[in-house]
């Protein structure tokens, strides 16, 4: 059974930085893929990055391009997502999201939920002055 647990979460003020990551469990292979989805009060979910480990191909929603850095982290099966220049519309709840079907990297460029198989449950980001 795959685990994702999500960390790091928390109060940020603009322009602050802050790092989520996402451990996962009950699965291991080499290549995989691995997102970041979020969900701010009244909105749908949304993709905003997602990587895959193997080729570290990378995609961004255009609102956090340049600002937020997806990648592999040091220990195994863990990605962060890394936060800079955060704004007040960042604030919602991230969820990091897993696929291992060796197919994955086929459709992670376009940031979609039904791309990927395991959920975490999610950890609140708020970015308020």
């Amino acid at each position: 059974q795959v685990r994702l647990v999500e960390s790091g979460g928390g109060p940020v003020q603009p322009g602050g930085s802050l790092r989520v990551s996402c451990a996962a469990s009950g699965y291991s292979y080499p290549k995989y893929c691995m997102g970041f989805f979020r969900q701010a009060p009244g909105k749908e979910r949304e993709g905003i990055a997602t990587i895959h480990i193997g080729s570290y191909h990378t995609y961004y929603h255009d609102s956090v391009k340049g600002r937020f850095t997806i990648a592999e982290g040091d220990a195994d099966q863990t990605v962060y997502l890394q936060m800079n220049n955060l704004k007040p519309e960042d604030t919602a709840v991230y969820y990091c999201a897993a696929d291992y079907r060796p197919w994955c990297m086929r459709g992670i460029h376009d940031l979609q939920e039904d791309n990927f198989m395991y959920w975490g449950q999610g950890t609140q980001v708020t970015v308020s002055s």
